[in-house]
């Protein structure tokens, strides 16, 4: 009885595993810095991990679906935040942030660590 016990708990800890967004996870930025991606309240906060700026969070972004993200981008130099997007495809999550209704944007793709 124990060894199922403990076989069904691994499973189940494994399952938490695979239902990880794919967004989750450490990527290098255009900068060449690294900034991480965890779950936080329901959507998932960015942060810097290394670089002139390690430790700012500098988005929020929430699932919409098929790899898409809608939520704020913040520059981590002037600390200004400003509506954002991403998208997801494969290693690679190219993210943005726009002013003046999407007039001007800015975006930079990152890759997978």
């Amino acid at each position: 009885m124990r060894r199922v016990l403990l076989t069904g708990i691994a499973l189940l800890m494994a399952g938490g595993a695979a239902l990880a967004d794919p967004i989750e996870g450490r990527w290098k930025t255009k900068s060449g810095n690294t900034a991480e991606i965890v779950p936080c309240g329901g959507q998932y906060c960015i942060t810097l991990k290394t670089g002139e700026h390690a430790g700012k969070q500098i988005g929020k972004f929430k699932p919409e679906s098929n790899g898409q993200y809608t939520g704020t981008v913040t520059d981590p130099a002037n600390d200004k935040t400003y509506s954002g997007k991403g998208s997801l495809s494969g290693n690679s999550f190219k993210m943005g942030g726009c002013v003046l209704g999407g007039l001007i944007c800015r975006n930079e793709t990152w890759s997978r660590m």
